[in-house]
């Protein structure tokens, strides 16, 4: 047809020559079409089989894997179907969230926040309220679980003012469930900037987050929502008994973190279950170097334990190692109060075992501080052994 259009322009026929060029146009035209559709296809297609292949390797905790093929499928539908490619963003998010979380990967979550931020940019707030909502609560909690871990604060104001633009979209009215889930996480950011700054403004705060989320999550409602919130709250109470003269708020958090534990049993959340013992063992162990006697740093180490029964090396190294240190800290509280050094030697036991994970995941300061705790009480059992 070209060929034709230059013999026609030749002999200056012009309407035949355009009329040949529009009809050779129109023949790619559909050729284009038709390699576009099939593209699409298989693209659709491919992006399919590797969310399924995301969904194995997620099974097997190889949650890196699993973003990568996420990643891969995202862009692959991106061209044709933003809000899939929304979805399967959000999925990588959540699998670099999940590789961060249990395996102390700092720059896996440095990845998910940035894939949530991905994916927030490919929805509306005003068309898709619910899509976005639920992305950035989970920005959120990426924002949290690494804002706990650096130094600074900034991480962790990022996600009180995520929580607060949450709260003003999911409001108690509209969705009472997930507005308590929301005070919740917001409790639980505040919290975190309040055990980094003086005094207990944000604390305070926390708490009334918490009491607000705990009038509309109640035990009857969703059992294990109220159960979280009764966690994070006993977290809370416990800071600021910490912080506190008294007793009152710590065993405010006894009784909080023992009603979370009536509905998150080991059997339904494991992993759950183990937290909220750790955190037992947090305030039991405040408590007992408040009182006189051993009954309850004896209570608290056997909330640690109980924590290190599902909190495995293998499954979750970085608890596992906070467990170690947490019980080794309720030991040696033990040992200073007995006449041997039998529970002094378990304490430099759990803390070396710390190290083994810690050294490189944890800041310097508290690598050092753990270090510290042994060379002391390695000093205490040559003095008592001199003795």
């Amino acid at each position: 047809m070209r060929r034709e259009a230059e013999v026609a322009l030749g002999n200056s026929n012009f309407d035949l020559a355009r009329a040949k060029l529009q009809e050779a146009a129109e023949i790619d035209r559909s050729a284009v079409l038709a390699l576009a559709d099939r593209a699409k296809t298989r693209a659709l297609d491919a992006a399919r089989s590797l969310d399924k292949s995301a969904s194995v390797a997620n099974l097997t905790l190889h949650y890196r894997a699993a973003a990568d093929d996420l990643e891969d499928a995202a862009k692959l539908v991106l061209p044709y179907d933003q809000h899939e490619a929304w979805r399967l963003t959000e999925e990588q998010a959540s699998a670099l969230l999940s590789q961060g979380d249990e395996f102390g990967d700092n720059l896996a979550l440095t990845e998910s926040i940035r894939a949530y931020q991905r994916a927030l940019a490919l929805i509306s707030r005003k068309d898709e309220p619910q899509d976005w909502t639920t992305t950035q609560i989970n920005l959120v909690i990426a924002l949290a679980t690494l804002g706990e871990r650096e130094s600074g604060t900034a991480r962790l104001e990022e996600a009180v003012a995520a929580d607060r633009a949450v709260l003003e979209e999911q409001t108690r009215e509209r969705a009472p469930l997930e507005w308590a889930t929301t005070q919740n996480n917001l409790g639980a950011a505040l919290t975190a900037l309040g055990e980094r700054e003086e005094g207990t403004a944000r604390l305070e705060e926390a708490v009334t987050a918490y009491r607000a989320a705990l009038e509309v999550g109640t035990r009857e409602r969703s059992p294990l929502v109220w159960a979280t919130i009764q966690h994070d709250l006993g977290s809370t109470l416990t800071m600021l008994g910490g912080r506190e003269n008294g007793t009152a708020r710590l065993e405010e958090a006894v009784t909080a973190y023992r009603a979370a534990l009536e509905e998150e049993t080991r059997e339904r959340v494991p992993l759950q279950w183990a937290t909220t013992q750790n955190d037992l063992g947090d305030a039991l162990k405040t408590l007992g170097e408040r009182e006189g006697g051993t009954a309850r740093l004896e209570e608290a180490v056997a909330a640690y334990r109980a924590a290190l029964e599902e909190w495995t090396r293998e499954r979750v190294p970085l608890l596992w190692a906070k467990a170690q240190y947490n019980l080794g800290n309720a030991l040696a509280r033990l040992g200073e109060r007995e006449s041997d050094t039998s529970r002094l030697e378990e304490a430099v036991s759990a803390w070396e075992s710390c190290l083994t994970v810690t050294a490189s995941a944890w800041p310097q300061s508290l690598v050092e501080d753990v270090r510290s705790h042994i060379d002391r009480v390695r000093a205490e059992e040559a003095r008592r052994v001199a003795k």
